[in-house]
């Protein structure tokens, strides 16, 4: 007997059992009215019953309805618990003790309605509802651009903009279009000029796939327009989280309305410069571009023009013109007037370099032409000598011998600059200058010395006593270095360095001296050979009071000679050193001190006792 026979059998046996029952009996079932559930996990629909009468021939069967007809799944019978076979839930569904029906490895097709049905014998039949609701989070949605050719704006029909799709939801989710952020109404006509066509796919698994296309008649306005889609979905507790796709942007064809002709330079173009010169339209696609100077076609292509290391003679006026069949009426050129800033070549007089007598003058004259403002000045070095063109030199030292550089500017442009550099010789006799102090660190080293001089021709060095000479040029001076002994008479008197040239001639003694530290080292030692000559004389001083003392040679009080008779005097010296103003008044006066103001004191030195010192009248 199938399940649909039994279900009947036992209806109508319940319609007999309460036509001859009183009418008191009752069968109440409670049941959780939804249960929900994630795809694969376990669900659990829970059923409990009170019968009154009480009745101990009671039955608990659970059915689920298909196409409007129940089917048993599961029942207890004896106590214990059994599932029916030939079900979409055999094999995965049990019934506790508890008439509790747990179902394993839920899937989208176990979403049905349960009932939970006990029969009481006497007390007659009641049932519970539960809806088991069956839950599975889509993909992420994937947004994609049709493969067909751009589409152009102002068309009377409806174009593919894209399609959205997300995958293996359950229940069937819902995807929303946005543009630039803002939702757009959810249109299926296709009358309209936005609408989408959806579609859904029922996969093997029970999950569905969603897909939703969206068409528009896009004008210029939607060619930076920014699409997306999102995609919202159900999950247990009335949650309704989204996915967000990707995002894409329309290829969009629209006419020409007007033209921009821009110098990319940002800075003032200057001889030498790379310069980019870019003509385009606000439609698109672009159109041909055609670039003319003063008339004549350059070399312009895609609307760009690059002129590398311009020269004066590229400056002029560029015009670039577009033609746009799909809008000939519209004014499609621009110009620009490009300014090519130079600056001429640097001419100083006298061009030749200059050699003059020390103390003689000399004069430069700086010249040179731009195309706007310039400057120009003499500089030596970092140093700034003059900023009108004219250097003037009175009293030509040495020290003004070197390099000399002309460099004038345009400060309207940066790094338009122009220079050129002349040199200066100083003749006369050698100037030596002041040499430094040799230092050695005992008599007889050997000692390097320098000798510094000034002068051109280059003068020759000669030293006396001589040694090991070389000589090397810094800057505008000849520099002589030489090796020798620190003898007595170079201690003494130095060594000399004597420089020549045709002009004349020049001497210096470079002197030499011990090194501070080995001075520092004798001074010390001295220091500590007059501390111990001073410790011995005072031990000296002492053995002599001692020996005074034993010889009573020294005057004492009364009171100490007193304590000395009576045996009373410790054997070790004892010295008091009173400074006290008594003690000066008895010692000029010559009155004896008072001998409350004698008292002992050790020496430290052990068995030398020493009494007071007094001065006897």
């Amino acid at each position: 007997m199938d399940g649909i026979t039994f279900g009947r059998a036992s209806l109508l046996c319940t319609l007999l059992l309460w036509a001859f029952q009183v009418c008191s009996g009752s069968v109440t079932v409670n049941v959780t009215p939804k249960v929900e559930v994630l795809k694969d996990d376990t669900a659990k629909l829970p059923c409990t019953y009170t019968v009154s009468p009480s009745s101990s021939n009671t039955v608990v069967e659970w059915y689920i309805e298909e196409q409007g007809t129940r089917k048993r799944v599961a029942f207890t019978q004896g106590g214990q618990g059994k599932s029916d076979d030939g079900t979409v839930l055999t094999g995965r569904v049990t019934i506790g003790q508890d008439f509790t029906l747990t179902i394993s490895s839920v899937q989208p097709s176990d979403e049905l309605v349960f009932f939970c049905q006990v029969t009481a014998g006497p007390a007659g039949v009641g049932d519970g509802l539960t809806m088991l609701k069956v839950f599975f989070a889509p993909e992420k949605p994937e947004l994609t651009k049709p493969s067909s050719q751009a589409i152009t704006a102002g068309e009377t029909t409806s174009s593919e903009i894209g399609t959205c799709v997300t995958k293996n939801g359950h229940p069937q989710p819902r995807i929303i279009w946005f543009k630039d952020d803002k939702p757009l109404p959810e249109v299926k006509d296709r009358k309209e000029k936005t609408y989408m066509i959806p579609s859904v796919v029922k996969e093997a698994s029970g999950l569905s796939t969603v897909k939703s296309t969206l068409y528009m008649q896009p004008t210029k306005a939607d060619k930076d327009s920014v699409f997306q889609c999102t995609v919202e979905y159900s999950m247990p507790g009335d949650q309704n989280p989204k996915k967000v796709s990707n995002t894409i942007t329309i290829n969009l064809n629209y006419p020409s309305e007007k033209a921009t002709f821009s110098l990319l330079n940002s800075s003032p173009v200057k001889e030498g410069d790379t310069v980019t010169m870019k003509c385009e339209t606000d439609g698109n696609p672009q159109p041909e571009f055609e670039i003319t100077k003063d008339g004549k076609d350059t070399n312009g292509q895609g609307g760009v023009l690059l002129l590398k290391s311009v020269k004066r003679t590229d400056s002029g006026v560029y015009m670039c013109k577009a033609t746009d069949f799909d809008n000939l009426e519209a004014d499609l050129s621009g110009t620009i007037t490009l300014t090519v800033n130079y600056i001429d070549p640097v001419s100083i007089s006298p061009a030749q370099p200059q050699v003059v007598m020390l103390g003689d003058k000399v004069e430069w004259q700086c010249k040179t032409k731009a195309s706007a403002g310039h400057t120009v000045q003499w500089k030596k070095g970092s140093e700034v000598l003059s900023q009108d063109g004219t250097l003037s030199i009175q009293d030509v030292s040495y020290d003004k011998a070197g390099e000399y550089m002309c460099v004038g500017a345009v400060p309207s442009v940066p790094g338009l600059t122009a220079q050129a550099s002349v040199n200066l010789t100083v003749k006369g006799k050698p100037m030596i200058e002041t040499p430094a102090v040799g230092e050695v660190g005992k008599e007889g080293d050997m000692v390097t010395l320098k000798c510094s001089a000034y002068g051109y021709p280059a003068p020759q060095f000669t030293w006396k006593p001589s040694g090991k000479e070389s000589v090397s040029v810094e800057g505008n001076k000849v520099v002589s270095t030489v090796t020798l002994q620190a003898t007595a008479a170079v201690m003494k008197d130095g060594a000399t360095c004597e420089v020549s040239n045709q002009h004349g001639t020049d001497t210096k003694t470079v002197m030499v001296s011990l090194k501070k530290a080995d001075k520092q080292q004798g001074g010390s030692s001295g220091v500590v050979i007059a501390v111990v000559v001073c410790v011995l004389l005072l031990l000296l001083m002492v053995a002599l009071i001692y020996f005074l003392n034993k010889k009573s040679k020294l005057p004492c009080s009364k009171k100490d000679k007193k304590e000395v008779a009576s045996g009373e005097v410790n054997n070790d010296i004892v010295v008091e050193m009173k400074t006290d103003k008594a003690n000066e008044e008895a010692g000029l006066l010559n009155k004896r001190p008072s001998t409350e103001q004698v008292r002992p004191m050790d020496t430290g030195i052990k068995g030398l006792t020493v009494m007071d010192l007094g001065f006897g009248q």
